[in-house]
Formats: structure tokens, C-alpha cells, sequence
């Protein structure tokens, strides 16, 4: 038996968006709720029109809901770690807990918000451990905390069953998003025997999906892969023309050089601008110049503020 990648886009959203009683399995198996108080239904929330990172617009998937307490939960896979997810993040978040205010509802009815990230990344290097569970909290009293909003981020590449010991449907769950892909052939026993995973796995078998459906899937990833790729030889240029040039020309020239250079490897402007820290305007220009002299270009930077 053939399976697909459920950190794919596509994939993800026929697990955890079609099927509510399996994301109610998964936020109860993932999330730091108190004692008493696990999810006992959900209903799906439209997805919200928020600002779009260039750098990462393939790369996240997301599935929104709210439970019988009126608890919202964001869940989100980000397949590559940037500075930026952060902000995503922080931003989703706080907008789902203002959004609930009208001119009707009392500040008192506000109900939290928990920001669920699941990460393809490792992004925090000094410690081993996957699990980071952000609270808003009084420095000099950590057991004091503000209620309202919480985030959680998992770092499925760091992910080892062995770390998790007691929490079993945790384990389980994690163990389908980091070891079922379309290698894997013979499913084994112990995540066959929870019945949410033996009906996740039935959702990302190859044979439940069309020609068409399976299209979709390759083409999501393919999308992932240029992303990378872009950004990857864009910050290598960037780091490159700056150690080389910038000490020569100065810090600023060396920046122009790097997105000249990314421009002609075919990076875009946003993708220039949010890796090597330039205003938009600048990268405009800048791309500009590209376009007019090609090749030539680096020769006509001081032609920059002409333009």
C-alpha cells in the first residue's frame, strides 16, 4: 500500500480540515490544556485574509476551528522556519482574539486563542528539545500569566518517540506527520492500532485520491521546492557579494550588489527584499536597473538614485 505525505498541503487539509473529530483528536493530543478541560466537539472557521509573506507562500498550511468552550485554535504547517512565520504567527493570532469583540460583547466574553505550529524546520539550535510552549507570563512570577494567548511550536524534525514516554495519542500523532510519506509501504502496528490514525492513514493512501487529486499534490511541492530554492541561492549570493564586495564598497553598495545579483539569478523583489533587509523602494529601483542593462548592470549602480 502506497501513501502520501500528510505535511503536504493538500494532504493535510483532507486530514485535519475535512474531518473534525480527527483534529479534535489531534489538538487534544497536542496542546497544553488544562485538566478537565479537553475539546469535546469543533466547528471549522473560515480562513482569514491575512497579509501573505512572499518568501513563504507556499509553505504554510493552515486549518482553523473553535471548540465548545469557544476556545479558537490555529493550526498551522510551515515547511521552512523564517523570522517571519514569527510574526505570521503572533499576528493570526492576536487578530482571532480581537475578532471576537463586536459592538455587542462584553471584553469578559473574550475566549483564548491557541496558535498550534507545527514546524518542517529545526529553528531553535540550542536546545534538543521540539515541544516550545509560549504562555504571557510575569517575569519575576512565571505561575502568574495572562490569559488570552497561547503558542505552541513543534519542530517535527527534532521529533524522537522515546522523548514523549506517557503521552501516548501524542506520540502516535506526531509519528504520522513525521514517518508516513510516499516511501513508506508497510504501516506499523502500534499506529494502526489507535483507530484516528488507522483512519488518518486510510486518508492519505494513494488509491483514495484521483489522477487529478494526485497532480494537485506534486504540484504543491514542487511549488515548495522552487521557494527554497530561490531563497536558498538568494541568501548565498547575498552573503556571498556582501563578505566580497561590501568590504570594498561598504556595507550599503555590497546589499546592492547581492539583490543586483539575485535579480539576475531570478529572484523576486519581495523575495530580495525580506532576505537582505532592503526597502521595497530600493529593491524596485534596483530591479529596474536590472532589467534595462541585464548583465551590465553592477557597472550603472551609481545610476541608482536617477532612477
Amino acid at each position: 500500500m502506497k501513501y502520501l505525505d500528510p505535511k503536504n498541503d493538500f494532504i493535510f487539509k483532507k486530514v485535519f480540515g475535512q474531518h473534525p473529530h480527527l483534529l479534535r483528536s489531534f489538538l487534544n493530543a497536542l496542546l497544553p490544556l488544562e485538566e478537565g478541560r479537553v475539546i469535546e466537539s469543533l466547528e471549522y472557521l473560515p480562513a482569514e485574509l491575512v497579509p501573505q509573506i512572499p518568501v513563504m507562500k507556499y509553505s504554510i498550511v493552515d486549518v482553523r476551528c473553535k471548540d465548545n468552550y469557544g476556545r479558537q485554535f490555529i493550526v498551522e504547517m510551515q515547511m521552512q522556519w523564517t523570522t517571519g512565520f514569527l510574526q505570521r504567527v503572533l499576528f493570526n493570532a492576536s487578530k482571532a482574539y480581537v475578532n471576537q469583540l463586536d459592538h455587542a460583547v462584553d471584553y469578559k466574553a473574550l475566549h483564548p486563542v491557541y496558535a498550534l505550529s507545527l514546524i518542517n524546520d529545526v529553528f531553535d539550535k540550542q536546545t534538543e528539545d521540539y515541544y516550545h510552549h509560549y504562555q504571557i507570563v510575569n517575569i519575576a512570577n512565571t505561575e502568574k500569566k495572562i490569559e488570552g494567548l497561547e503558542f505552541v511550536f513543534v519542530e517535527l524534525p527534532k521529533f524522537r518517540a522515546r522523548n514523549l514516554g506517557h503521552k501516548k495519542l501524542q506520540v502516535l500523532w506526531l509519528r504520522f506527520l513525521t514517518e508516513i510519506n510516499e516511501s513508506m509501504e508497510d504501516v506499523p502496528d502500534d499506529l494502526l492500532d489507535s483507530v484516528e490514525i488507522a483512519e488518518a492513514l486510510n486518508n492519505v493512501k494513494t488509491s483514495a485520491y484521483t489522477r487529478a487529486e494526485l497532480e494537485v499534490y506534486d504540484r504543491y511541492w514542487d511549488s515548495v521546492r522552487t521557494e527554497l530554492t530561490i531563497r536558498t541561492d538568494s541568501f548565498e549570493i547575498g552573503k556571498a557579494a556582501g563578505k566580497a564586495e561590501g568590504r570594498a564598497e561598504g556595507r550599503a553598495e555590497g546589499l546592492y550588489l547581492a539583490a543586483i545579483s539575485a535579480f539576475l539569478h531570478g529572484a523576486g523583489v519581495d523575495v530580495v527584499s525580506n532576505l537582505l533587509g532592503l526597502p521595497v523602494e530600493t529593491s524596485n529601483k534596483l530591479h529596474e536597473l536590472v532589467k534595462y542593462y541585464g548583465d551590465n548592470a553592477k557597472e550603472h549602480l551609481p545610476e541608482l538614485e536617477q532612477i
